[in-house]
């Protein structure tokens, strides 16, 4: 038995040596990561709280669009956009300020709203919508070629059909007839929309054949 309590004051001391050579470092591990830990749960509360904040007024730019109140509209998503910008809501706030704006004639601050969707929505189906819609507004606007360098590039699976449809229809207001018809008969190829199909044709019917 003496042999084995000699043993283990050994091992008690060899503990003891190794604690006093190691253990500043390890506690200070062990400091590091409850500091991470910490600081990940203080992150993820603050992003918690910040979609709850961006919520509640995205609430409010929804009643005010449905409403028809441009100036209530407009303070709310400028809120989001200000303060909230990393939220999801952010882009989502942008397209709908957009869609307010355009129907009250403020074509500029439409454009900037979809704009900034375009820039900074992190989704790529939420930015090839902005594209489409400022695409529209400028091409409203006359500004054709403006309206065709936003559609450039390939767009995400299952946009592509709407993407050569708005080209088609930018390329005819600029009475490219056949550039159009082109891009109409590869819109027809990619939809599976019935809906703009049978639109599609009859705008390849209006154009006849080439």
């Amino acid at each position: 038995m003496a042999a084995y309590d000699l043993e283990e004051q050994e091992q008690l001391a060899e503990l003891k040596a190794w604690w006093r050579q190691n253990g500043n470092l390890v506690l200070g591990a062990i400091a590091a990561a409850l500091l991470v830990f910490a600081g990940w749960n203080g992150w993820r509360w603050y992003e918690r709280s910040q979609a709850s904040e961006a919520a509640v007024l995205y609430g409010a730019l929804q009643k005010a669009a449905r409403l028809g109140d441009v100036k209530a509209a407009r303070e709310a998503a400028g809120s989001i956009l200000e303060k909230y910008s990393r939220t999801s809501y952010a882009p989502l706030a942008a397209l709908v300020s957009a869609k307010v704006n355009f129907q009250a004639g403020d074509a500029k601050n439409a454009r900037a709203q979809l704009q900034w969707a375009v820039d900074h929505a992190r989704q790529e189906e939420l930015r090839a919508i902005a594209r489409l819609r400022l695409a529209a507004v400028l091409m409203d606007d006359n500004a054709y070629d403006d309206a065709l360098k936003v559609l450039e590039g390939k767009p995400p699976a299952g946009f592509e059909a709407l993407y050569f449809a708005a080209r088609g229809d930018i390329l005819l207001a600029q009475n490219k007839r056949a550039e159009a018809r082109s891009e109409y008969k590869s819109a027809t190829e990619k939809t599976g929309d019935a809906g703009l199909l049978q639109t599609l044709r009859l705008k390849l019917d209006a154009l006849g054949e080439g």
